[in-house]
């Protein structure tokens, strides 16, 4: 059942005027709750942006995707930690909020609602209007709603080339 969500989320660039129902929104947003986190921290805020007016103002600040403006709903993922740094010498928060994002994006596909990642944004500017405090970090945008079109699917690198056994190979 994942991996059929899995195989069936792509990003969606191109939304239906269509409200998405209250009591699906909060399945998505219980999906990203549950989320793992680095020592359980869960060190995050969402922002669901419903408000046409809002969303429209984001459009600049994400580089001009008019897609943005247009998806019925935008969450903003926000780091509330910034400063943990994992025994890997990795900041925690960057690979929390894309877990728990990519929890939402898998939990709306499996309700055919379609989502598309955003990384393409001006930080300052999207804190600006979200009115997001200084010390907290937006990882990551992700509109949401009913898709109008779907793309192609995207090509998949097969299995041998990405996994390697017991060692490294090239």
């Amino acid at each position: 059942m994942v991996l059929e969500a899995i195989k069936k989320r792509q990003s969606v660039r191109s939304y239906q005027v269509k409200e998405i129902p209250e009591e699906l929104l909060q399945q998505i947003l219980e999906a990203g709750r549950l989320a793992p986190s680095a020592k359980n921290t869960q060190s995050w805020k969402f922002i669901v942006v419903k408000d046409k007016d809002l969303r429209k103002k984001l459009v600049p600040a994400c580089k001009n995707q008019e897609f943005v403006g247009e998806a019925p709903v935008v969450i903003a993922g926000c780091a509330t930690n910034i400063d943990y740094v994992m025994t890997n010498g990795e900041h925690a928060y960057s690979i929390d909020l894309a877990i728990a994002l990519d929890h939402m994006s898998l939990q709306a596909a499996s309700l055919d609602l379609g989502t598309c990642w955003i990384g393409a944004f001006y930080q300052d500017q999207v804190k600006k209007i979200l009115g997001v405090p200084e010390d907290v970090r937006i990882v990551n945008l992700l509109t949401l709603g009913y898709p109008k079109e779907l793309g192609p699917k995207t090509r998949r690198k097969p299995l041998s080339e990405i996994v390697c056994y017991d060692k490294y190979t090239s």
